[in-house]
């Protein structure tokens, strides 16, 4: 008499969320790996705001209930988390051909960037924290308080995590080149410092301060301010999400035409 054992097979597990899951924790598993792609997004930050503090704090003497150091710590920030996307480790992908495997599988595509974005917040939200330490052990402190903390996190993790990391995405995915990835984080350097993140905007003059106002970081770094400084001021905070928006909109756009021309051409 034989007995026979049925052995149910189950299938994978369906779903988008399912996917991005999936993305997002194959790219988290790779930071360990590559420590020297992290650290510098620490040390970079505590640099330029020390040693801009030091320069420049003594603008600020004389200016009641003006804090330079408080002033600054937006653009700590920002040093810190711009930047820090997959978008290189994409390019390896795509050079050894795991990315045309991967658009093999059942996974969706949109999932494939969608889950190294979610990877890039979640190291975002992470390198926040240490940057903030310093801040708040030179005495930083926020008048929105911990909800403001938590806001600022967030405004920092929208920034780095989807709004500007969606040009190096666009870049990797539409010239395969780690050259190309590289050069695309130059343009950071326009849109910070041609804005108020190391001076207040009413003593810029001239030109500077005309790209100023145009410039949506300069309402990025006023909203994070101030929920610093200024307290909960909802057309400031609005102005930011705005610039995030817009700023969000093209690189997304880009990043998704990049995607499927891609996708495409590994059909």
């Amino acid at each position: 008499m034989s007995t026979t054992t049925t052995v149910a097979i189950r299938g994978r597990e369906a779903g988008f969320l399912r996917d991005v899951r999936s993305v997002a924790a194959r790219a988290l598993r790779q930071i360990p790996r590559e420590p020297a792609s992290v650290l510098p997004a620490v040390f970079v930050p505590a640099f330029f705001y020390t040693t801009n503090l030091g320069a420049f704090e003594n603008l600020a003497r004389g200016a009641p209930g003006f804090s330079y150091k408080a002033f600054l710590l937006p653009m700590a920030i920002a040093f810190a988390v711009t930047g820090m996307s997959r978008a290189p480790t994409l390019v390896t992908d795509i050079q050894d051909g795991y990315f045309d495997r991967l658009c093999m599988t059942p996974v969706r595509r949109l999932a494939l960037l969608l889950g190294l974005m979610a990877a890039d917040v979640v190291v975002i939200v992470a390198l926040c924290l240490p940057v903030l330490a310093i801040g708040f052990g030179i005495g930083v402190r926020f008048a929105t308080g911990g909800a403001g903390v938590l806001a600022f996190v967030g405004f920092s993790a929208l920034w780095g995590g989807l709004a500007f990391t969606g040009f190096p995405y666009a870049v990797a995915l539409k010239t395969g080149s780690p050259a190309a990835v590289s050069a695309s984080f130059v343009i950071f350097f326009p849109l910070f410092f041609l804005s108020d993140a190391v001076v207040p905007k009413q003593v810029l003059t001239g030109w500077f301060s005309t790209i100023a106002t145009y410039n949506p970081v300069t309402y990025l770094l006023a909203a994070l301010r101030a929920l610093i400084s200024g307290g909960w001021e909802a057309k400031v905070l609005v102005e930011g999400l705005a610039a995030l928006a817009g700023i969000g909109t093209l690189s997304m756009t880009l990043a998704l035409l990049a995607l499927r021309g891609r996708i495409r051409r590994g059909a």
